[in-house]
C-alpha cells in the first residue's frame, strides 16, 4: 500500500509542476491495479504522506470542496465509542427505544443508533477515533 500511495503522490506532484488537472479517483484506481491491490489507498493516508514542501499546494486540492462551509459555519459530527445502556444496572434490561450499543443486534454501534447512519458508518470505519472521523 505504501508503494501505491507514493506513486499517487508522485503523479500528483508531476501534474502540479506541469500545471495539469488530474482525476484523483482515476489515478488511485490505476495505481492500485498496477500494484495488484483490491482496494484503493485512502485519502487520509495520501494526505498524511504528502511531502512537507508540497503540503501547502497539494492538500487543499485533495480536500473535499468546502460546500458545507460556504456560510462560514462548519458542522462536525463525531461519535463516541459504544457504551452499555445506563438503565441496565437499574432494571436489568436495555431500553426498548434505544437500539445500538455493544450488546445489540446492530453489531458495534453507538447507543441510540443502528450503525447504518452516515456518521455511524464513518465512525465505525475510523474505529471511533475522533481525529480520523473529522
Amino acid at each position: 500500500m505504501m508503494l501505491t500511495i507514493g506513486d499517487v503522490i508522485k503523479q500528483l506532484i508531476e501534474a502540479h509542476e506541469q500545471g495539469k488537472d488530474i482525476d484523483l479517483n482515476k489515478v488511485k484506481t490505476k495505481t492500485a491495479a498496477k500494484y495488484g491491490l483490491s482496494a484503493q489507498p485512502r485519502l487520509v493516508d495520501i494526505i498524511a504522506a504528502v511531502p512537507p514542501q508540497y503540503r501547502k499546494v497539494l492538500v487543499p486540492k485533495l480536500k473535499a470542496k468546502p460546500i458545507r462551509t460556504a456560510s462560514g459555519i462548519a458542522v462536525v459530527a463525531v461519535m463516541c465509542k459504544p457504551h452499555r445502556c445506563p438503565h441496565i444496572s437499574f432494571t436489568g434490561n436495555i431500553c426498548v427505544y434505544c437500539p445500538g450499543g455493544p450488546d445489540s443486534d446492530f453489531e458495534y454501534s453507538t447507543q441510540s443508533y443502528t450503525g447504518y447512519e452516515p456518521t455511524s458508518m464513518r465512525a465505525i470505519r475510523a474505529r471511533y477515533d475522533p481525529f480520523l472521523q473529522t
